[in-house]
């Protein structure tokens, strides 16, 4: 199951985070959201999104 979750904290601040999306298909589904909440000031990638930019990478060797 694909999830965007976002999270306000007390102070206002926003975490957008990204469940089940493979490779960067993550930041493609979560940019509206991105967009709308402003300024990114940091990001940190998820182990779905390594794994599955290292499948592509071999399938693309292959070929």
């Amino acid at each position: 199951m694909k999830v965007i979750e976002i999270i306000v904290s007390p102070k206002g601040e926003t975490t957008v985070q990204t469940r089940g999306f493979a490779g960067g298909e993550c930041r493609e589904a979560s940019k509206f959201v991105e967009q709308a909440l402003g300024q990114r000031t940091g990001e940190r990638l998820t182990s779905e999104f390594h794994a599955s930019q290292s499948v592509a990478r071999q399938a693309s060797q292959r070929q």
